[in-house]
This record gives C-alpha cells, structure tokens and sequence, in this order.
C-alpha cells in the first residue's frame, strides 16, 4: 500500500459526506482504513528499532573512518540487517523519503563516536588513532573531529 493512501482515505471520507455510502462501500472504507494504519505502525516499530539498535551497531561495525550510511549500505550490510532486522531496501526506502535529517543524524554520530572514543581511551584503547571520522553521510578528519572536540569542551567550561 502506497504511502500516499491517506489521499483516498481523506478522500472516501469526502465522498461518504456527500452521498450516504452502502454497506460495501463502508466495509471497503474501514478495511482500506485500517490497512492503512496498520502499515503506519509497522513504519513506526521499524523506525523505533532502528533507533535502539543503531548504536549496538556502531559499536559492532570496525569502519569508524567511513560514513555511517556506506557502512549499511555497502560495507556491512548483512551485520545491519542482523541487528536491526531492517532491509537494505527499507533503509534506502526511509532515506529517500527524507525521514533522516542529515545534520540532526551527522551530530548524533559524532557525539555518539566522541562517547566512545572517551569510554575506549580511559580504558586504554585507542586503536583509530589518526583516522577520519565517518558521521552518518560525511567523513571528517581526524583534525577536525579533535577541534570541533576542544571547542564543544571550551563552551562548557565557560557556560
């Protein structure tokens, strides 16, 4: 079912104010209705366990130095799968349809990333020395991840 079908809902419904629709036209109605809010919560649970299972799959993936999404969807796209039980072809389905604002996601990464390299150095871990960065669909440098680190670090000192 397209997404779009929330237009013939709206539309039936527009329809069914006019003219007082039979009883096939009203089971026809509720089943494309409740087909359509059906599909919604799948959307909806796919989206939530992408959300709690993506960082177990940044702690999984080695590819620190390539953008996240590469690393779904050309690198590791089987261990991706395996942790968040979405398909390739959902997850590009989901990008396309803008649900993954790239600047809310690229932050979300390199805080996540930040975390980890704090958690991994105080352990005494440090085995991505020197290496870019990947965010969710961009790299940056190595230099650039340590600055951007600094300045974060500056503003709450002086906050």
């Amino acid at each position: 079912m397209p997404i779009n079908k929330s237009e013939s809902i709206k539309k039936a419904k527009n329809d069914a104010n006019e003219k007082e629709p039979s009883q096939e036209e009203k089971k026809q109605f509720n089943e494309e209705e409740n087909n359509f809010k059906k599909l919604r919560k799948q959307i909806q649970d796919k989206l939530i366990k992408f959300a709690t299972r993506i960082p177990v799959f940044m702690y999984l993936t080695d590819y620190r130095e390539r953008s996240l999404h590469d690393v779904i969807t050309q690198l590791e796209p089987g261990l991706f799968k395996k942790v968040t039980g979405i398909e390739i072809k959902d997850f590009e389905l989901l990008v396309s349809l803008g649900v993954f604002n790239s600047a809310l996601m690229n932050d979300a990464v390199y805080k996540f990333k930040r975390y980890e390299d704090a958690s991994l150095v105080y352990a005494g871990i440090d085995k991505h020395k020197g290496e870019n960065i990947g965010l969710y669909d961009t790299v940056i440098s190595r230099t650039d991840y340590e600055q951007i680190f600094e300045n974060v670090a500056e503003a709450g000192i002086n906050n």
